[in-house]
């Protein structure tokens, strides 16, 4: 297997995006920063079905991440990252330093409004400034057709849609089916995380979120439903940020009964391992 195509600054990354352009190619980017799982994977699978080309990026971006959250921690794994994007058919990895990506005198930010008032939002203050300045970027720095990111992230997903028609970005943003492993937990980088007993719990999160939107299907309220599913996940150990049901397309808080689509949205702490999730809720048996 020949190593994948790796280029480290903007301008080599242009230069390549250039050419496929010249030859009427059609562009994906799949942004990540790295530790890479089947989950990212997925995405590449998902692109290299709608593109001719295929860009994975790998940045730990600096500014998405709290002074108190793992940053320094986070996995590192550059090596292995491009072994598995050989395997899964990346054409290029875009893998930029910080100085890159933020030269000395860098002092703008992107905020989007209103989406990232709660939820992740509250929880993590600056952080979808962090992710909305760096996703600007790179999709403005690769020019592609296309990039996919995966609705495990799901507010992350709405903030870029959004991002992208407010600043009239000419890209469209597909959203990709959450990986899952064999006992329903979402496949995360900071899995890793988890000691053995609580992995042993953690699939619980989405055992609960399951059932919160099984109950809203039969017509239990949101209200209600949410706060059940918050009772089990803490009685299990969980430490919880949030259990909320939520408009698919604006995350507006949702009470009384719902529409099928409506979002269930989980964000909790196992130990020092955040973990998230969400599902969406099924038309009426």
């Amino acid at each position: 297997m020949p190593a994948v195509t790796t280029v480290r600054t903007v301008a080599d990354l242009r230069s390549h995006v250039a050419k496929w352009r010249k030859e009427g190619e059609r562009v994906a980017l799949v942004p990540t920063m790295g530790a890479l799982h089947a989950g990212h994977l997925s995405l590449v699978t998902l692109a290299r079905g709608k593109a001719d080309r295929v860009v994975v990026s790998i940045f730990i971006n600096p500014i998405q991440f709290g002074p108190r959250e793992d940053f320094k921690t986070y996995p590192r794994q550059e090596a292995s990252d491009l072994d598995k994007l050989a395997k899964a058919g990346a054409d290029l990895v875009f893998v930029p330093d910080g100085a890159e990506m933020y030269p000395e005198g860098f002092s703008t930010r992107v905020k989007v409004f209103d989406l990232t008032d709660d939820l992740c939002g509250a929880a993590r203050p600056n952080h979808f400034e962090g992710v909305a300045t760096v996703v600007t970027k790179l999709l403005l720095q690769a020019g592609p057709d296309l990039a996919v990111f995966g609705e495990k992230d799901y507010q992350q997903l709405l903030v870029v849609r959004r991002l992208v028609r407010d600043l009239n970005i000419p890209v469209e943003i597909v959203g990709a089916p959450i990986v899952r492993e064999e006992d329903g937990l979402a496949l995360s980088s900071r899995n890793v995380y988890l000691s053995p007993a609580e992995r042993k719990t953690a699939p619980l999160l989405y055992r609960t979120i399951s059932e919160v939107a099984a109950n809203l299907a039969k017509g239990e309220g949101a209200d209600a439903a949410a706060l059940a599913g918050r009772f089990k996940l803490e009685a299990a150990g969980f430490r919880i940020d949030y259990v909320a049901v939520r408009d698919p397309e604006t995350l507006k808080p949702l009470s009384g009964p719902v529409k099928p689509g409506t979002r269930v949205l989980a964000a909790a702490y196992l130990g020092k391992t955040r973990l998230i999730d969400n599902v969406a809720v099924s038309a009426k048996a």
